[in-house]
């Protein structure tokens, strides 16, 4: 199988001062942003409710600081030196560094600082406020903060492409190179095979017991049995931490400090257990970044796309298999022994695997979820389109999940105020979900091509050949290879929607015995 080049010298420096000058300059602009990434998982974390407009100003003034180094005459100049040296000197890793600083570069050389820096203000008051109107399901509080960040969003993109579209000029911070017209036909193909599928199964009048992960699930234990998950992975608790939150989420502050959020249901396990997994999945990522690679243009993720990939695969093809519960469960029966008393492994795996139409993206059963996705990112192009307004979301929101689902919102929070990227302003970054959950089926196939089946080596807890297949091919590159040339590489063939669909309709058949 093709496998991607050896990048163990990431940071190997060519014997001259002017790609140390590039790192040391680098260095300093990652440990800004980092701070800024500190700062958000304090806001959503620990931060009291009356820091807000304090928070706000500062995240205002790091982001201007962090702009002015990104945009200084003295780093484009040593990206330019940098890059003459590479080419003369044919250096393949300097190349790629140079590659990536000047991408990150060029695109914050077109945005002015002053709408930087409101972007951050406008950001931060928009998680507070989005917290404020989700708990109060009431989508007129958060109005006037979305459209003020559609608006710099709108900028923002005019800043960046002036005669592109603006939606692709978005795509393209989270998914180097996407474009919407390229996504169109990818999600028409998504939503023309599994709609009909999930109302066929529906239809079919077949339900799988839920009732073993349904009961009363104490909050200290579920968090309990996420970490013991989470540890088993490979998730270094001497490095991360777990920490509750109204949005679950990861933050790579660095390799050596990772924060993973996560949220529960008293009444049904899944949500606690598999958000977890799934923000597990994006730590082992961020803790497999190479140190050597950090604070360097290539210390990153190589997508989000390829990020959400590590997520869902732990989430799904790891967490939802037989193996891991025959695995997990003598824990689960230590913590909850009334319910264990009442199923089994066997029992539990098909109430992993429903096909139940919903509302909420981050409880959604796999078949549904990228449905959920295919509805925010017709939303947002019809943003970005200007055929809809900030006012009609929420009828436009529950139009489109009544179509698509077959459910209809009665309440805003568990319709257009249930996820929390508006409010950040992180608009086009829906789609990298189901990218990633393409990715994440076509990778599990190639590990086990390479590694041979998994599921007997989860019942026995051991998750480390999976992880150190990931760390060897995906997690040590970093951005070195764009995301489409990584796929390619590490399995042998473009991205495509076949492992996926395989895998979602192998599991939905043998949970309803279709």
């Amino acid at each position: 199988m093709p496998t991607a080049t050896d990048s163990s010298s990431a940071t190997r420096n060519p014997a001259c001062a002017v790609p140390d000058r590039l790192l040391e300059l680098w260095g300093e602009l990652r440990d800004l942003k980092s701070l800024a990434e500190l700062l958000d998982w304090d806001q959503e974390t620990m931060m009291p409710r009356g820091g807000s407009e304090n928070r706000a100003k500062m995240a205002a003034s790091l982001a201007g600081a962090i702009h002015q180094k990104l945009t200084s005459e003295r780093l484009w100049e040593t990206i330019l030196a940098c890059e003459e040296e590479a080419r003369s000197a044919g250096d393949e890793l300097l190349t790629a560094q140079v590659r990536e600083a000047k991408r990150d570069a060029s695109r914050a050389r077109r945005i002015p600082e002053s709408l930087a820096k409101e972007l951050a203000e406008a950001s931060s008051l928009g998680t507070t406020a989005w917290q404020e109107a989700r708990k109060g399901s009431d989508f007129g509080m958060f109005a006037g903060h979305l459209q003020r960040l559609l608006s710099l969003a709108k900028q923002k993109a005019a800043a960046l492409h002036p005669a592109g579209k603006a939606y692709d000029a978005l795509l393209d911070g989270f998914e180097p190179g996407a474009t919407e017209e390229q996504l169109v036909p990818l999600f028409d193909h998504l939503v023309a095979e599994l709609s009909p599928w999930v109302q066929q199964v529906v239809e079919s009048g077949r339900r799988v017991d839920e009732s073993p992960v349904l009961g009363k699930f104490a909050k200290a234990k579920q968090r309990e049995l996420s970490r013991h998950a989470i540890s088993a992975f490979g998730f270094d608790f001497d490095r991360g931490r777990l920490d509750l939150s109204v949005h679950p989420f990861c933050v790579g502050v660095t390799p050596t400090d990772v924060r993973l959020t996560w949220r529960y249901l008293e009444n049904d396990l899944r949500s606690a257990l598999y958000g977890a997994l799934h923000e597990a999945g994006h730590g082992l990522y961020e803790q497999g970044i190479p140190e050597e690679l950090w604070r360097t243009p290539l210390g990153d993720a190589v997508s989000l796309g390829v990020h959400e990939s590590q997520s869902r695969l732990w989430e799904n093809q790891v967490g939802r298999s037989i193996g891991f519960w025959r695995w997990l469960w003598p824990k689960f029966a230590e913590l909850f022994p009334g319910q264990a008393a009442k199923t089994s492994p066997e029992s539990v795996w098909p109430a992993l695997h429903t096909v139940r139409p919903s509302l909420v993206r981050v409880e959604a059963d796999e078949a549904t979820y990228n449905l959920h996705i295919a509805l925010r990112f017709r939303i947002e192009r019809a943003l970005f389109a200007n055929d809809l307004a900030v006012a009609d979301l929420p009828s436009a929101w529950n139009d489109a999940c009544e179509e698509l689902l077959g459910v209809r919102p009665d309440r805003d929070a568990d319709g257009v105020l249930q996820d929390i990227h508006w409010s950040q302003a992180l608009f086009g970054y829906f789609p990298t979900y189901t990218l990633g959950t393409m990715v994440s089926a076509q990778l599990f196939q190639a590990a086990q091509e390479s590694l041979g089946p998994q599921d007997g080596a989860f019942a026995d807890g051991d998750f480390a050949p999976l992880l150190a297949w990931l760390r060897k091919h995906v997690h040590r590159h970093g951005r070195r290879y764009g995301a489409s040339q990584l796929v390619e590489q590490v399995t042998g063939r473009p991205l495509a929607a076949d492992d996926l669909l395989e895998y979602l309709q192998a599991s939905v058949a043998r949970a309803y015995g279709l």
